[in-house]
């Protein structure tokens, strides 16, 4: 019996001797190996090509280094012999630095005076520690009606300071009750052997005029009033602190000069008109915040506590809570700020709360930890006044004393005092 097998087509590429034969005619294969000789060919001359560039840029490089260097050589010491020309390479390349490290060197210190440095920048420095312009204003305080009115009319002469191409000037008014009872500061002065307790401010009312544009003698006419405490002696505790700032709507308004004027030195119970020349900002201490710090090494992170708040009773509200802002920058990245729930306000008001910054680099050498306490009102969410600040950190040259001792405690929070300051 004859048994037929039926195979399959798949099956005949195989040869006899069970090798694999490719269903191309030999002109086909001819063609793709002569297209792979040619790309590889190709390939090695590209690679030749590249490495030749290689080195003649390099050569071209240190060709024109070494005329820069016998340029400046010869630029800054004029041989007196012939023999000098002929000195070592080495000791003509430590020259070269060594002339480009002074210049480096003036050219970063060119914010701090000195010999080598030119004079306009100095000049340029003690220009930014002037104020220029005037404040002219009225105050008003009626004794019947226990209120007091402050009118702007207007400020002279201001100069447009380097960051900015015109000015859009405004005035913020602050008035200040002064105690020097209530608020323990750790930082007291001393007068002619006397040690003198501490003035601590509460911001009463705060008022800005409006805003004019592009004017360096701008004309306001805005007046504001309030209610005064009744008390007799009420003037006699109240600053009157006149801010002129210049407008930036993406950053912070500059402050280009400000006029203090205490009340209780002035007969106000007529309108006086006066006008003040513009004095140095400074700041005024308004209370006192107790501010936990832990470092952890291992996971990178800082944390910060607030846990207390001391401010003044004067001029509380029922309604009156406050909230705390914290903002932390490290090496030059600015990390996502965090703030605290808000707490009805009293004379100690209590937090106890803990936040947590991922730190994006070690080691720290630039950090900065910024707190900013608001006072906000039940009737009024959405507006928020500025109590105080304070700074605590850590710079190239010098840290906080704060900063030190957290540093020396390692895992273990460190709290501390510090002076909110406005």
């Amino acid at each position: 019996m004859v048994t037929f097998v039926d195979h399959p087509a798949h099956m005949g590429l195989l040869s006899a001797g069970g090798e694999l034969r490719m269903p191309f005619s030999d002109a086909v294969k001819y063609c793709i190996l002569g297209i792979s000789v040619i790309l590889l060919l190709l390939a090695l001359a590209i690679l030749a090509w590249q490495i030749f560039r290689c080195f003649s840029q390099k050569h071209t490089t240190y060709t024109d280094q070494d005329t820069v260097n016998r340029d400046l050589m010869y630029t800054d010491e004029k041989p007196t012999t012939a023999g000098n020309y002929s000195a070592h390479p080495n000791t003509k390349v430590e020259d070269v630095r060594t002339e480009a490290q002074r210049l480096s060197r003036c050219l970063s210190e060119a914010s701090c005076p000195s010999s080598e440095c030119s004079v306009e920048d100095m000049r340029e420095q003690e220009t930014l520690k002037k104020v220029n312009g005037s404040l002219r204003f009225s105050v008003y305080y009626d004794q019947l009606q226990w209120c007091l009115v402050v009118t702007v009319f207007q400020v002279e002469g201001l100069m447009v300071h380097r960051h900015a191409t015109s000015l859009q000037p405004f005035v913020k008014i602050r008035l200040m009750w002064a105690e020097s009872e209530g608020v323990e500061a750790e930082s007291s002065k001393e007068y002619s052997g006397e040690v003198t307790p501490p003035v601590v401010y509460t911001v009463l009312q705060e008022w800005h005029t409006r805003i004019v544009k592009g004017s360096c003698n701008p004309l306001f006419g805005d007046q504001f009033s309030c209610i005064l405490p009744e008390d007799k002696d009420a003037l006699h505790h109240i600053n009157l602190r006149m801010e002129v700032r210049d407008f930036d709507k993406y950053s912070r308004d500059t402050v280009l000069g400000e006029v203090r004027v205490p009340l209780g030195q002035l007969n106000i119970s007529y309108p006086v008109e006066l006008q003040e020349d513009l004095q140095l900002p400074q700041k005024d201490l308004v209370g006192k915040l107790l501010l936990s710090l832990r470092f952890l090494p291992t996971s990178q992170r800082l944390e910060v506590g607030l846990l207390k708040v001391k401010t003044s009773l004067t001029g509380m509200c029922s309604d009156a809570a406050l909230h705390a802002r914290i903002s932390v920058q490290c090496n030059q990245s600015k990390l996502r700020y965090q703030k605290t729930t808000a707490v009805a306000r009293n004379p100690v008001t209590v937090f106890n709360e803990v936040f947590m910054f991922s730190l994006p680099e070690f080691p720290l050498e630039q950090c900065n930890i910024l707190v900013s306490l608001y006072k906000t009102h039940a009737a009024a969410k959405s507006s928020k006044h500025l109590i105080g600040q304070l700074s605590v950190g850590k710079e190239r040259d010098s840290e906080d004393e704060h900063w030190t001792l957290m540093l020396l405690s390692v895992r273990q929070p460190v709290a501390k005092w510090h002076d909110l300051m406005i």
